[in-house]
């Protein structure tokens, strides 16, 4: 039973790391990977339509995807495949 509730609680919820665009998509892609999916086919299925139901919520994978715009994204992809050429 509680005892005492005339004090304020502090709660702070566990701070999410952040984390880059690259390392996002390797967390996301290694995840569809384990779940068994096609992971190219389910990313251009996600940006293509913006459904983040094309991304696997296994390892948070969907809710990280959502932390960057798909456009950022798309951006920070094309980048590096022009880089390494």
């Amino acid at each position: 039973m509680m005892e005492n509730m005339d004090y304020t609680m502090k709660f702070e919820a566990p701070k999410e790391e952040n984390l880059s665009v690259d390392q996002i998509i390797e967390t996301v892609y290694a995840a569809l990977v384990e779940k068994g999916y096609n992971p190219i086919n389910q990313l251009i299925g996600y940006f293509l339509s913006g459904d983040p139901t094309y991304i696997t919520s296994h390892n948070n994978a969907r809710s990280l995807i959502k932390k960057y715009e798909r456009d950022e994204i798309l951006e920070e992809i094309l980048k590096k495949y022009l880089e390494g050429k």
